[in-house]
């Protein structure tokens, strides 16, 4: 059986070689296009960032319920109309990394508004509890601590 390229290489003392893993995963760009160019101008920052970060840009259209309705379906809106709004995204991406020259990962996606709303919470403060079969896992931002005083040593 054949081994993997990254063990072909052998060490010094014989071991092979293996390249060390980050233990911190890859950053992510989520960025909303809407086809304004106030969203170009998003975009194209979006990717000027995640090429400085060596990030992946995700491109995300979002579906709204008929007629501007949060509370209805998506499931409403046609099949081929989700397409077209993925046409037109990828089309929006394509002409940003043009621009931009960005040579890094780039992906789309068509959200549900509520989708993206928890998203957006998620980033002003509020808890996100992703649950799946694999677990649960709890994503709560940070609280920013005090800055530490120092005690001002007096006299001598």
């Amino acid at each position: 059986m054949s081994r993997p390229a990254f063990y072909a290489s052998q060490a010094d003392d014989g071991r092979p070689e293996v390249a060390p893993m980050s233990r911190r995963r890859t950053p992510w760009v989520l960025v909303e296009v809407d086809g304004s160019a106030e969203s170009h101008h998003a975009l194209v920052w979006a990717f000027r960032e995640a090429a400085r970060r060596e990030a992946t840009v995700v491109a995300v259209s979002i579906l709204d319920g008929a007629d501007g309705d949060p509370l209805s379906s998506v499931t409403r809106v046609s099949r081929r109309t989700q397409e077209v709004i993925r046409d037109h995204l990828e089309a929006l991406v394509l002409r940003a990394i043009a621009e931009t020259g960005f040579c890094g990962r780039a992906r789309t996606a068509v959200l549900e508004r509520s989708v993206f709303d928890a998203l957006d919470a998620a980033m002003h403060g509020s808890d996100l509890v992703m649950v799946g079969a694999g677990g649960k896992r709890l994503l709560r931002p940070v609280v920013a601590r005090q800055p530490l005083r120092r005690a001002v040593a007096r006299g001598a």
